[in-house]
């Protein structure tokens, strides 16, 4: 389950969205997350989830490795799921002792989760079609604006590129410690669900202690490499705006008023 998690992990391709100014792809990431949220009847998902669709087959990343990053989320979207069915009240439509599914539950219950799951796609997406170093200029050309008020723009942008980058990192050294403990005796398998979850607790230790080594590395490196902030540096590839960006960025924006719309004259 570890290795199913595809936040933060990079995708090597040369199709339309791996071209695609970073800008103009975090861009519409925020507006298509905005979206989800504007959208009010599952008629609006069904218009959102096509878009999704389309992107995906554009970015010609396999659905099938997109799908994976749902497993490690299962438990969230099962809880989130049951939490709305039984908590809420309306017309009762199956009850046993204190526990009741009414409609009204039901129907916030299948809202949601279809939210959530096209919420992680469509994040995932972004970080799966643009490299690290993109989206680290992509973040920081976007906050530029920001620097008149004295905010550390580029070194944001560091830290959310770094963030992003070194979550594959950190899972493959979670199953790199789980294979060694299990190879040693210990089970992470057996007993419910609590006695799994304390079952990892011995992970934690070396865990951390790989973190702050992998971290310590990191920091001597780009000191090695005379790295000092964003000030005076330059780009070997500056960003140029291209006329796939512009249609993209009209695109997402027509979309977003059709959404609005539809949740004005139909919701």
């Amino acid at each position: 389950m570890i290795r199913d998690i595809t936040l933060g992990q990079y995708y090597p391709g040369d199709s339309v969205i791996h071209r695609l100014d970073p800008r103009i792809k975090i861009i519409a990431t925020v507006l298509y997350i905005i979206e989800l949220f504007i959208v009010n009847s599952f008629m609006g998902f069904g218009v959102c989830a096509i878009v999704l669709l389309a992107a995906v087959a554009l970015s010609k990343v396999p659905l099938s490795f997109i799908m994976r990053g749902l497993k490690p989320i299962l438990i969230i979207l099962l809880f989130t799921f049951f939490l709305n069915i039984f908590m809420l009240d309306g017309k009762i439509l199956w009850q046993l002792g204190f526990l009741k599914i009414t409609d009204k539950g039901l129907y916030t219950a299948v809202f949601m989760s279809i939210r959530l799951i096209l919420l992680i796609i469509g994040s995932s997406l972004l970080t799966l079609a643009t490299t690290p170093i993109s989206l680290t200029d992509g973040i920081e050309r976007l906050l530029t604006p920001l620097q008149k008020i004295g905010v550390p723009t580029h070194e944001i942008a560091m830290m959310m590129s770094i963030a992003l980058r070194f979550i594959p990192t950190l899972l493959e050294e979670t199953d790199k410690i789980m294979k060694a403990q299990q190879a040693r005796g210990a089970d992470f398998e057996s007993g419910n669900i609590f006695a799994r979850a304390k079952s990892l607790i011995p992970i934690l230790v070396p865990l951390f202690v790989s973190a702050f080594r992998i971290a310590q590395d990191l920091a001597m490196a780009m000191e090695a490499r005379c790295y000092r902030g964003g000030k005076g540096r330059t780009r070997l590839h500056e960003m140029k705006m291209k006329k796939r960006d512009i249609w993209c960025l009209i695109g997402i924006n027509a979309f977003l008023g059709i959404v609005i719309a539809e949740r004005i004259f139909l919701g």
